[in-house]
């Protein structure tokens, strides 16, 4: 009860902070969809993507191995800190080296400078988050995240609506975003004491090397997950044009909506999973675990699916509408890829992370093979089913091959039925047959009904939880 206590609260805590933070974001989206044309957003995009694909290759991931060696205790942490900012720092001076490159193949125009500088503060900002996290200031983590986002809506409001600066105004958001909360980490964390004292902590290259044996393998796997995300944009360009990709950006926001319940899970889900590494009953925290959370997901999944033409109309403007036919299988590649990423963790406790890539490639390959055969033929929603398809195979491999470090007991029954009930679910939306939202309402309460124990068993933990706590306060008080 005390892994499922900890695990509670660091999600409530987490949660706060990312709704918090999601919800200025999806202010963010009518601003953009208003005062950006759809080739704009579909730039805008484009370079959102690639920042996420730059950003482990240029500091080799080491923000990952941050987080799970200060986490083990047989390091310094400080060290690990400083020499993690240090292998930042070379790496953003190698990626200088190839200005006249990317100068010439990033639609940003005269903005390459500020390209740069964005990559180099988000990577600062990286490892100082997960250092954070990992010694569990998750409060102030949380906060950094909300700042981070209220900045981006207050900059962008000055830049895009106030001066039409267009892409240039997003660009300039997102790095003074950044900065600013670079330094909001090293005023109100311990990172101070990290570089202040940085004389006393020398370049450790024997820990560096432990640290990229552990996080290098994770670079070809964001690699892998770039290329998924990524050529569903490029592909879409190329047979569709910009406005195409645009209309499907503004479909992945929904399925967002339901990577705000991962995020607040994962990051505190990563903890107990490192905790609870060679615990002797992690078989039945992780097979109860799973089965609270995919249920969860799934739940969340059908009510987006459900309202998903209300979402867009309050998200984007008219012009966008259309995107609503592109999220139902998005939603669904979301729900897969929670899945796999919950196996994944297994790779982050065990420092595993080959098994990341192997698995990682596989889909990789199948997505890229998919949206070349289906995009040229159905269009946009060629992408939303090669994405669903591909993190749905990851995960299926991923059953497999995380056996050898903990066994998951998944209750396939009723995971079939609740998946072919959300199919059904989308199949009646698609129809668009009188009375589709009410047939969709007896669908969505056929699969509570299907996971009616599951619901029951996370309610009773939670309530049990709660109540030990109220008990607690009581006396104290």
């Amino acid at each position: 009860m005390s892994t499922y206590k900890k695990l509670l609260n660091n999600s409530i805590i987490f949660a706060i902070g990312n709704l918090g933070t999601k919800f200025i974001v999806f202010f963010l989206v009518p601003i953009y969809t208003y005062y950006l044309s759809t080739a704009e957003y579909g730039q805008v995009d484009l370079l959102t993507t690639t920042l996420s694909l730059m950003l482990p290759l240029i500091n080799l991931s080491i923000f990952d191995a941050v987080f799970r060696f200060v986490m083990d205790l047989k390091y310094d942490k400080h060290q690990i800190l400083l020499n993690a900012l240090i292998i930042t720092v070379i790496g953003f001076l190698l990626l200088v080296t190839i200005y006249p490159i990317l100068s010439f193949l990033l639609p940003i125009e005269n903005n390459i400078i500020i390209f740069y500088l964005i990559i180099l503060f988000q990577s600062i900002n990286a490892s100082l988050s997960q250092y954070i996290r990992a010694i569990g200031e998750v409060k102030l983590f949380a906060l950094n995240g909300m700042l981070n986002a209220l900045l981006m809506l207050i900059l962008n409001i000055v830049f895009l609506v106030n001066f039409g600066l267009g892409l240039a105004g997003y660009l300039y958001a997102f790095l003074i975003a950044n900065i600013i909360c670079c330094l909001f980490l090293y005023i109100f964390s311990e990172v101070k004491k990290v570089l202040v004292w940085r004389n006393r902590y020398k370049l450790n290259v024997k820990l560096i090397r432990e640290m990229l044996v552990y996080s290098t393998p994770l670079i070809p796997n964001t690699l892998m997950w770039w290329i998924m995300a990524l050529s569903d944009r490029f592909v879409i360009t190329i047979f569709l044009g910009l406005g195409a990709n645009g209309i499907y950006a503004v479909a992945n926001k929904i399925p967002n909506l339901l990577n705000i319940a991962n995020t607040i899970f994962f990051q505190a889900w990563q903890m107990t999973a490192v905790e609870e590494a060679d615990s002797k009953k992690k078989d039945i925290i992780f097979s109860k675990v799973f089965e609270v959370f995919s249920v969860m997901m799934l739940l969340v999944a059908s009510l987006l699916i459900l309202n998903v033409k209300i979402i867009i109309n309050l998200l984007a403007s008219a012009d966008f509408f259309l995107a609503w036919k592109y999220v139902p299988f998005l939603i669904l590649g979301t729900v897969f890829s929670s899945f796999a990423g919950f196996l994944g963790t297994n790779y982050i406790a065990t420092k595993k992370t080959r098994g990341v890539f192997k698995t990682s490639l596989i889909g990789g390959v199948i997505n890229v093979v998919l949206n070349f055969s289906l995009i040229p033929f159905i269009g946009i929603n060629g992408a939303s089913i090669s994405t669903m398809v591909s993190f749905f195979l990851i995960w299926i491999i991923r059953i497999k091959d995380t056996k050898k470090f903990v066994s998951i007991k998944i209750n396939m029954k009723n995971m079939v039925m609740t998946l072919s009930l959300i199919f059904i679910q989308i199949l009646i939306l698609y129809l668009e047959v009188k009375l589709s939202y009410i047939y969709q309402l007896i669908v969505f309460a056929a699969i509570l009904a299907v996971n009616y124990k599951t619901i029951q068993l996370a309610l009773g933990v939670t309530g049990r939880i709660v109540f030990k706590k109220y008990r607690v306060l009581s006396k104290s008080s």
